[in-house]
């Protein structure tokens, strides 16, 4: 009897499993679409916002921006000062090692200016504000003050989603600035400690060096498109349905976690620009 009763609740485990790995394999395709057309919604959006709205729009982007970016400084800030410290010292010191001290700018520039300086902030920023719009969003669908993603009128989409959306690109470009120039401070600070024989004016010539005029038009460009798809991804979740309460952290974690692969895939595509390049 005992056999049989776990070879039947086994079963009934292990067919629950599957069947749930192939529902959401079958609500793939339709998800992505709904996604596809709320980021294309929201964009246009964006681009039309008649003079009526904007004086609210910017206000409301301005309260964004505010809760986006200057509230993140200290933490990017001690971010910037890990990076520092962590990779940028430690391969200052490697390349001192074998004499490579000519590569410290280009080292630089490719590792903290091009790929770790928006990614990680992207990171902080989709884990803090991403899931912080998840919560408001979704309380405004709990009071029932809003309709869920795919039936959100362009009105409602210019008020909630569109600040956000601006607000997080520009907050994403400006604080990756601010990352990767602390990093590049710290760094230099602690080669400087470590006895690597490298004046500011030489470590300021080789960064200049290592720099083309398209790196800061493709870092911009990144930053930019890392915060747009952080917001649109977690408005989305924060919209998509009537949430419970034990249901707001599962939301805020599938949001964070497409974020962070979004970004990826489009650092992946950005990387393959450069190698073209």
């Amino acid at each position: 009897m005992s056999d049989t009763f776990v070879d039947k609740t086994s079963s009934t485990t292990t067919h629950s499993w599957v069947e749930d790995i192939g529902q959401r394999a079958l609500r793939s395709p339709a998800g992505l679409r709904a996604r596809l057309r709320f980021a294309n919604t929201a964009l246009a959006a964006a681009v039309t916002v008649p003079r009526s709205l904007r004086t609210e729009v910017r206000a409301r982007t301005a309260e964004q921006l505010w809760q986006c970016g200057v509230r993140q400084l200290p933490l990017i800030a001690v971010l910037g000062l890990v990076l520092g410290l962590l990779i940028v010292g430690q391969a200052v010191a490697l390349l001192r090692q074998v004499s490579a001290q000519h590569y410290i700018g280009m080292l630089m520039v490719t590792v903290v200016m091009r790929e770790l300086g928006p990614l990680l902030t992207a990171f902080l920023l989709a884990a803090r504000a991403g899931t912080a719009m998840v919560v408001e969003l979704g309380a405004l669908r709990v009071t029932g003050k809003v309709e869920r993603a795919e039936k959100v009128g362009v009105r409602a989409m210019r008020e909630l989603v569109v600040p956000r959306l601006k607000a997080l690109a520009v907050a994403t470009q400006c604080l990756t600035v601010y990352l990767i120039f602390i990093a590049l401070a710290t760094g230099y600070v602690v080669a400087f400690l470590q006895g690597v024989p490298l004046r500011p004016g030489l470590y300021c010539r080789q960064l200049a060096d290592a720099l083309h005029w398209l790196d800061f038009v493709l870092v911009g460009l990144k930053a930019a498109l890392f915060g747009a798809v952080v917001a649109i991804v977690c408005c989305y979740h924060g919209l998509e349905r009537l949430l419970k309460i034990e249901e707001f952290s599962q939301a805020t974690t599938r949001a964070v976690v497409e974020s962070l692969a979004c970004c990826l895939v489009i650092d992946a595509i950005f990387l393959a620009a450069y190698l073209v390049r």
